[in-house]
């Protein structure tokens, strides 16, 4: 990939800045021009990474990570191990398997984390959501069971609409019209295929579906983009396996509705800049709202020129008080890793603090009619939630009794409280050590330590990003409550890990299952 900015890269590509210039040299390089067998294989292979893809597969638990750490003092990156990982999981599991497409959302973001750790750990959340997706990927029957197979294109009709005709073929709960009907679309206009894909997520508001469309972009940085065609199939089929059960969500009748009645088809995003009181307000608005009125609500900003990012804001803030006012799970939603109380893995918050992150990101790197879609839907998909939640943070309460006001005393006591997994008090002191001026980093870093140790039932790798850019992309008055809900999901998580496979070193029941090992192979402290 060119030295350009991630960023860069997805939105010029997701806005179809290529489109009126592509042919078939950038076809071939963006790897949506070719999706033919190669080799004679009836599955897809990755060139260079196929061995390396091929490990992730195949190896045992007991042998994957001392292979894996052996590659790395061989000079293979870490970017590599995460591009394979990723090619490995889409192959087998081709966004069917729950546990499987958890562990793909979750590579990117351990990618990220490992750039903020000291060097001699750096490897470790990798090396913790690779031990997980090869576990699954042997629990699910390795290479034999792959589903991932190639696809020839279809014939596409003269003239017809490209993401409506990608979405009447994942409506039709076909998998092969689908497949074939995105496999054309993107051998006619690869820099559009993002922009097409968006027609079928955007039919339901799943917090899975959405996100895994954008972690499946946003990987392309890190896999090449080369293999885009291999890790955007993940959501066409995840889509098409959603037909196959359940009532049509409301959204496919309010969406068409909203569009029009605020006119929104062929305008251009505005660009009038919202004041706090206005975020505060259209966040309250769309928490305690009901779907209809959230999105209502967002299609009118975006059609009185608030800019996109704005309205993203309040979606946000909205989901951000799920997490902070979440009453915790009650008995029925409960387990030995869930117990009650808790609110870290799929809980309200969480999923709505996820899902909310990917839609602002589908909407910043899409065509301006997407970008309008799935604010509206962001809105639509975090409100309708309030019965889950209390009046007013779960913390409350706690501030008053934090008296320490010293940076490294606060820090000090927010690990004990998440080691005591004191939900309310951790939260707390972040709050004040957020009130206090104190600078970001040192108290994501305590978190990020948490991040990689602990499992938080899927989800630890994807929330801890979310929050880091939310933190980043949220104005000064409000940005610290994204890190003071991080704290309590932190609390909740800490010491609830599953119990590792049997052929791997003991150990591991208390930290993440891979991450004692991890430890141990890299010469680093638990």
């Amino acid at each position: 990939m060119s030295q350009r900015s991630r960023r860069e890269f997805l939105a010029d590509v997701g806005r179809g800045m290529l489109a009126g210039s592509v042919g078939v040299s950038l076809a071939a390089e963006l790897g949506l021009g070719s999706v033919f067998a190669e080799d004679g294989a009836d599955f897809p292979t990755f060139g260079e990474l196929e061995p390396l893809v091929e490990l992730m597969q195949e190896a045992s638990l007991a042998k994957l990570q001392p292979l894996l750490v052996e590659k790395l003092r061989g000079g293979t990156d870490l970017r590599t191990l995460t591009a394979a990982g990723a090619l490995a999981n889409a192959r087998t599991f081709a966004g069917q398997d729950y546990t499987g497409y958890h562990a793909f959302m979750a590579l990117a973001p351990a990618y990220e984390m490992s750039r903020a750790l000291p060097e001699a750990r750096r490897a470790l959340p990798i090396l913790k959501v690779l031990y997980r997706n090869t576990n699954r990927i042997h629990e699910f029957g390795g290479r034999a069971k792959q589903i991932l197979r190639n696809v020839e294109p279809a014939k596409l009709p003269a003239n017809s609409p490209t993401g409506e005709l990608l979405r009447r073929a994942t409506r039709s709960g076909d998998f092969g019209r689908a497949e074939s009907t995105f496999a054309a679309l993107v051998n006619e206009r690869p820099a559009e295929a993002f922009n097409h894909l968006q027609y079928s997520v955007r039919d339901e508001i799943n917090v899975h579906r959405v996100v895994l469309a954008w972690r499946a972009w946003s990987m392309l940085d890190i896999v090449g983009k080369e293999h885009a065609h291999t890790l955007l199939r993940q959501s066409v089929r995840f889509c098409v396996h959603s037909e196959r059960g359940g009532p049509q969500a409301a959204i496919r009748g309010l969406l068409p509705k909203l569009l029009e009645t605020h006119k929104l088809p062929g305008r251009k995003p505005g660009s009038r800049k919202a004041d706090d009181s206005w975020i505060n307000e259209m966040s309250r608005l769309i928490f305690s709202g009901t779907r209809e009125q959230a999105a209502d609500a967002a299609a009118a900003a975006l059609a009185e020129g608030f800019t996109p990012a704005d309205v993203g804001e309040a979606i946000s803030l909205a989901a951000n008080r799920l997490v902070l006012n979440d009453r915790g799970r009650g008995k029925s939603g409960s387990s030995k890793l869930k117990p009650m109380g808790s609110v870290h893995g799929a809980s309200v918050g969480v999923h709505a603090s996820d899902a909310a992150n990917a839609w602002r990101n589908i909407a910043r790197v899409s065509n301006d009619l997407n970008a309008f879609a799935s604010l509206i839907i962001g809105a639509y998909h975090t409100a309708g939630q309030r019965g889950a939640v209390t009046d007013e943070p779960f913390h409350a309460k706690a501030l008053a009794a934090v008296t320490a006001k010293g940076r490294d005393a606060l820090l000090s006591e927010t690990r004990s409280a998440i080691r005591a997994r004191d939900q309310a008090r951790a939260s707390a002191l972040v709050e004040r050590y957020g009130e206090l001026g104190y600078p970001f980093r040192p108290v994501m870093d305590l978190l990020l330590g948490f991040a990689v140790s602990e499992d938080g039932a899927l989800h630890a790798e994807k929330y801890y990003h979310t929050v880091e850019e939310e933190f980043r992309t949220t104005r000064e008055k409000f940005r610290w409550r994204h890190p003071v809900a991080l704290a309590r999901v932190t609390a909740s998580e800490y010491g609830l890990s599953p119990s590792a496979s049997k052929s791997a070193p003991k150990g591991d029941g208390e930290r993440a299952p891979g991450y004692e090992e991890a430890c141990g192979l890299l010469k680093v402290d638990v």
